[in-house]
């Protein structure tokens, strides 16, 4: 398991990933990954997640970008104090990768602004006899 940790403007990333091995087909050249999401909103106003933008980069160089509106169909308003958690999956063509990228949000009465997604490894996990 990987995890990785952002603050931006008071608004914290945390995630976590994780190898699914019955998802994965080595020999097609597919290894899978679930993700879980947790984003604190620890300043004083509510902040609406507009859209996401990530950037998944695999062991032979090859980078794929993500962007659209919110996360898993929704775009959370996350009022102070609380946390918004999703789980969502990535596919790669390699056993290794790393994902990162940023949420653009939104305040009422400011300026909008990229949260960090700081970045992540995707790996199967390593026996060592």
């Amino acid at each position: 398991m990987s995890s990785s940790e952002a603050v931006t403007r008071q608004v914290r990333v945390q995630v976590e990933s994780q190898f699914v091995p019955e998802r994965s087909d080595p020999a097609e050249h597919r290894w899978f990954y679930v993700y879980r999401v947790r984003i604190s909103n620890e300043g004083a106003k509510p902040v609406h997640l507009v859209s996401r933008h990530w950037i998944i980069t695999d062991a032979n160089g090859s980078v794929e970008e993500v962007k659209g509106p919110g996360v898993v169909g929704e775009q959370p308003v996350i009022k102070p104090g609380e946390t918004f958690e999703y789980v969502s999956a990535c596919p790669i063509a390699t056993s290794f990768g790393i994902m990162h990228g940023t949420y653009q949000m939104t305040v009422e009465g400011a300026a909008g602004f990229d949260a960090e997604i700081a970045p992540f490894t995707l790996g199967e996990p390593v026996t060592i006899h």
